[in-house]
């Protein structure tokens, strides 16, 4: 177990330092060095003790360095996530300034357009919950929505603000190599983007919940929202991802949260909500979940003023 301990921290600190900022020719030697001292330290170095405690001494110096990378909102972004929104509170009227809605061509040929906003929180009455697939079945990307009564949606996206020429990566997405982002849009922005541009299968959800507690789980994701706008936070693939940052908005406002595995593997997150009775009951959760895929609807709706309505027609608890 030791052994194996050991092997893991050589490991993580290896693509700490590889995915790191550092200049390419640094980044890969420092990478080099730091595995070659490593395995110097525990394999020449005696006795065992003295050359354990100089591993660890060596290991904790990367370990501080790491935490100490200064996550930024000065760098070349690319231009949808260039745009950070924030939100002004006056009693119960919400403006939300910066809203996306992109006009898309295809998935990366698109014209950025924002707009601002007013809602009256007395008339805000529902969250639904999206689940995105775009590969494995295990792994999703999820969004939540919130619905106000006069038909108006703002829906929220957790993400990687990714830089211009930057692609996502799931290993960088573990080191630190891009900040998180609160992407406030309209449903055609959002959702039409994964069902009609990138193909990917988007399912909708109903959620279960009071609209005192809605508008309580609203005001903390809006409050996160603000803050990021002026303190940046690092995205974590693990800690810190669209799915872990939704049960932080919504668990301190539910007297049964708890914690389950399909919080990490997220493309059973919807069991997980299904079972504890958040969502819709009236069928088998495997005919909710057939009848909840809604590319179809975000396809025929493409570009209607009332893409939102079109999606959530007939759906189990609307």
């Amino acid at each position: 177990m030791l052994a194996l301990t050991v092997f893991l921290m050589i490991g993580w600190a290896s693509l700490a330092i590889y995915y790191s900022n550092l200049p390419d020719p640094i980044r890969l030697v420092t990478t080099i060095l730091y595995g070659l001292i490593s395995f110097f330290v525990l394999f020449v170095v005696r006795p065992r003790r003295r050359a354990f405690m100089v591993f660890i001494g060596i290991f904790v110096v990367v370990l501080v360095w790491w935490f100490t990378i200064p996550p930024s909102n000065n760098r070349a972004w690319q231009p949808d996530v260039a745009v950070l929104p924030y939100a002004t509170i006056n009693g119960n009227m919400v403006t939300i300034h910066n809203i996306r809605n992109c006009d898309y061509r295809t998935e990366t040929d698109y014209t950025v357009r924002h707009y601002d906003k007013t809602f009256d929180l007395s008339k805000l009455q529902s969250a639904d919950l999206f689940l995105v697939y775009w590969g494995s079945p295990y792994i999703a990307h999820t969004m939540f929505s919130f619905g106000f009564g006069d038909g108006n949606f703002v829906c929220i996206s957790i993400e990687t603000r990714k830089e211009k020429g930057e692609d996502y990566s799931a290993i960088k997405g573990f080191f630190r190599q891009y900040e998180i982002t609160y992407v406030v849009a309209d449903e055609r922005d959002l959702v039409r983007l994964r069902t009609n541009y990138r193909n990917e299968d988007v399912y909708l959800y109903r959620l279960k919940a009071q609209p005192e507690i809605i508008r309580k789980v609203f005001l903390d994701y809006l409050r996160e929202v603000n803050r990021l706008k002026d303190a940046p936070e690092w995205y974590n693939a693990l800690t810190d991802n669209c799915t872990t940052a939704l049960r932080g908005h919504t668990a301190p406002y539910n007297p049964h949260a708890k914690l389950d595995w399909r919080i990490i593997v997220n493309g059973f997150g919807d069991q997980f909500i299904y079972e504890e009775k958040i969502l819709d009951q009236s069928l088998p959760f495997e005919k909710l979940k057939a009848v909840s895929h809604v590319n179809a609807r975000g396809r025929a709706a493409d570009k209607d003023p009332n893409f939102s309505q079109k999606i959530r027609e007939g759906l189990p608890g609307i």
